[in-house]
């Protein structure tokens, strides 16, 4: 079973090689739930050496229903991302109806040519939950990031465990969203190929001067000064569970 850590900054990605995490979704923008990040971040993750870099290919927040525009961006993303050294892409799309959007997954695990691909967390938007594990196993994905359709995959566990029955080893389940050293044992016990998790915390950063008046996000209710971190502690305690269940 592999793990595979949320990482939002270079700093988060040298911290999962440090402690033997096996891969990186590399995303930017965590207050949009990850979009996808810089070039220059990309190719300084790759770099990174014995590191497995997944790159989020999401043009935007919000929906998972995009534009042919917007699918453009995301067909140019992967090419680059595949240029830059990503060992895989992580996407998903979906329709109005909320089912997988089966013609446009295609073209963007052909223009991964080789690399892997994961279908995200847009399997859990979808209205037939258990439908969409068998679309996206047509589309040729490489794994399915799942949280079993809650918001938790804690709590969809049993989706999940039908997923993994479902799939039959012809794709890869991985669980992630709320994934923690206290549920990890019981999530892994599923059968799962993977758990994603993110063991965030936030710091004070180190500015000196705060100016009141001003939010540049447009939103009081986000600390500007406070840098999201990767809880250390907590990831390799979830490594451990993964590596070493009888322990």
């Amino acid at each position: 079973m592999k793990c595979e850590l949320c990482a939002y900054t270079l700093e988060a990605c040298h911290t999962a090689a440090r402690i033997g995490i096996d891969r990186v979704e590399l995303c930017a923008s965590p207050a949009e739930g990850g979009v996808t990040p810089s070039i220059a971040t990309i190719t300084q993750a790759c770099a990174i050496p014995g590191m497995e870099v997944s790159v989020m290919i999401r043009p935007r927040g919000g929906d998972f229903l995009y534009s042919d525009e917007e699918l453009g961006t995301m067909l140019h993303d992967i090419r680059m991302a595949r240029e830059a050294g990503a060992t895989g892409v992580v996407f998903g799309v979906l329709t109005a109806e909320g089912k997988v959007d089966l013609e446009r997954t295609r073209l963007l695990v052909e223009a991964a040519q080789g690399i892997d691909t994961t279908f995200h967390r847009a399997i859990d938007m979808t209205e037939d939950y258990q439908q969409a594990v068998e679309d996206i196993i047509h589309t040729g994905c490489t794994r399915i990031l799942t949280s079993g359709g809650h918001d938790k995959a804690i709590d969809g566990i049993d989706n999940i465990a039908q997923a993994i029955a479902r799939a039959a080893h012809r794709i890869e389940i991985m669980a992630g969203s709320g994934v923690t050293a206290g549920n990890a044992r019981q999530l892994a016990s599923t059968g799962v190929d993977a758990l994603h998790f993110s063991a965030k915390k936030m710091i004070p950063g180190k500015m000196l001067y705060h100016n009141p008046r001003i939010s540049m996000g447009g939103t009081s209710t986000i600390d500007e000064y406070a840098l999201r971190v990767v809880d250390e502690k907590e990831a390799q305690a979830i490594v451990e569970l993964i590596k070493h269940p009888q322990l």
